[in-house]
């Protein structure tokens, strides 16, 4: 995705959502937008503080509460016990490395198909009135297959 459509799709994403539009949420949105490397506050303060340089940690950190309680970010726990965020502009899941900690985004077609099946299913045996979901799955990444001596390179 191009730079300049990015930020007009996180500009219209932000209003869409009647969220005031400040630098500091529109350069984090873009971010995540185009990055997908699950970051932390860390990584995120890291690659915005030559843009941003006065972007602290703390408005990073609360920026990133705010696009959690509206849905348009989720966090993510990865092996290490730190938090990780991720842009949920199309519908995907997780698989987490259990022992580097590594994510990964898993699509296919007819995932967005399958995950309304598991809602409405969902929604049938437990009575709940379902608002979204998130799935993870866990296991180890090729790369640390190899290492553990699991796979061979």
């Amino acid at each position: 995705m191009a730079t300049k459509n990015v930020a007009d799709q996180t500009l219209r994403v932000l209003k869409d959502n009647k969220l005031r539009v400040t630098p500091q949420r529109h350069v984090i949105l873009s971010y995540l937008a185009s990055h997908h490397n699950h970051p932390s506050v860390d990584t995120i303060h890291a690659a915005l503080s030559k843009e941003l340089p006065n972007l602290g940690a703390s408005t990073i950190y609360n920026t990133l509460n705010t696009f959690v309680e509206r849905g348009l970010v989720i966090e993510l726990q990865n092996g290490d016990g730190s938090t990780h965020y991720d842009y949920f502009g199309t519908p995907h899941y997780h698989a987490i490395c259990t022992n580097c900690g590594k994510i990964v985004d898993v699509s296919y077609e007819g995932f967005g198909k399958d995950e309304k099946e598991f809602e409405k299913r969902t929604a049938e045996l437990s009575g709940y009135m379902i608002s979204g979901n998130h799935m993870e799955v866990y296991g180890l990444c090729p790369e640390c297959q190899v290492k553990l001596g699991i796979k061979r390179p």
